[in-house]
């Protein structure tokens, strides 16, 4: 019997010509959460938030359970992105408008769909930008996320002509009128401040504070994969040293989620009581991060709002910098020039939800 030499059936991902502005990508396999993916998730990133961590002490403020992690809902709804649009990317380089809008428990599954909102094909006629929405479902076809990534893929003919470029107008904040709505209404006298961690509220940061959050981590090179798989992340630059051997670092990438993740978990370390991710306003992936690397992190407070209708949480707007091998005792920033100083690898501006 001959074998068929035709079009293959192997998936080999979307390169920037095959994106149509107001392409709609519906994307495979949707994913139940189960307890064994918080577990793992804890066991690779160490977060400490006592919302997420007790079933117990979830339920006397109000949730009806403890609700997962909000960066597990990120990484999961992200993940099934992957396979469509970033399989052939280059680099994912930067996240807008992103808000957390309802709570995941256990036991919730997760589908997603993408929107192109925007194309610019690069100089170099090798590679383009995509701009996607993306937005995260349950299974009651509740919104529990929407965001805006945009990411550099590689073309598959240089000669290709693409579209006329757009780049969509992004907000640049979050209006916090828009956060919360995944915080049910607490309880505040049943905040026990001692199994939470933490004794600073809402009232106890001022805008300017910067905090060192003191720990750093190192990624090893199993655990970064393990991580990655968790999400059913497919982005071929995590995962195969054969082909990355060839490439302008000889490594694989650690997946920039890992970089989030990792610096969230360690802001506990000053900001316990800070215990959910409502929205992340802008996001860079300033510098890769490889196997063996150490992360630390630092976060200033740059705002701080009332949010409409809640007495019982404020939002606090924090700029948190990731960094590698460089610890934040001096908080590395950037240098005269406006450059981010080495080492810098992170900078996410997020609206976080604490405690009054």
């Amino acid at each position: 019997m001959s074998m068929s030499k035709g079009v293959s059936k192997a998936n080999l991902g979307n390169c920037f010509e095959d994106f149509r502005l107001g392409q709609v990508l519906r994307h495979a396999t949707p994913r139940t959460i189960t307890s064994g993916d918080v577990s793992l998730y804890t066991s690779l990133y160490g977060g400490r938030f006592a919302v997420q961590s007790s079933k117990e002490f979830a339920r006397r403020l109000g949730y009806r359970d403890a609700p997962v992690d909000d960066l597990i809902v990120f990484h999961v709804v992200f993940g099934k992105t992957v396979p469509d649009i970033s399989l052939n990317a280059i680099a994912n380089l930067g996240y807008a408008e992103c808000r957390f809008l309802k709570p995941v428990y256990v036991g919730d599954t997760l589908s997603s769909v993408s929107e192109v909102i925007g194309l610019r094909e690069n100089a170099n006629k090798e590679t383009g930008v995509v701009y996607v929405r993306t937005t995260g479902r349950n299974q009651r076809d509740d919104v529990v996320l929407s965001y805006v990534r945009w990411v550099m893929v590689r073309k598959r003919d240089k000669a290709a002509i693409v579209a006329e470029s757009v780049v969509p107008e992004l907000l640049k904040v979050v209006s916090p009128s828009d956060l919360a709505s995944a915080v049910p209404g607490l309880i505040i006298a049943d905040y026990d401040m001692m199994l939470a961690g933490s004794t600073h509220r809402f009232a106890d940061y001022v805008i300017g504070e910067k905090i060192d959050h003191v720990d750093g981590m190192t990624v090893e090179e199993a655990e970064h994969q393990m991580a990655t798989r968790l999400y059913q992340n497919t982005a071929k630059v995590h995962f195969d040293q054969f082909a990355a051997q060839g490439s302008r670092f000889g490594r694989r990438l650690i997946y920039g989620g890992v970089v989030i993740s990792l610096a969230r978990a360690l802001s506990f370390n000053g900001l316990g009581n800070a215990f959910h991710l409502a929205a992340i306003n802008g996001g860079r992936h300033v510098a890769p991060l490889f196997a063996g690397d150490t992360v630390y992190a630092w976060s200033e407070i740059i705002d701080k709002q009332d949010i409409p209708g809640r007495s019982d949480v404020g939002a606090l707007r924090v700029r948190m910098i990731a960094t590698k091998n460089v610890p934040c005792s001096d908080f590395p920033n950037r240098d005269a020039g406006d450059a981010f100083v080495e080492g810098v690898v992170l900078e996410l501006d997020a609206w976080l939800v604490i405690i009054r």
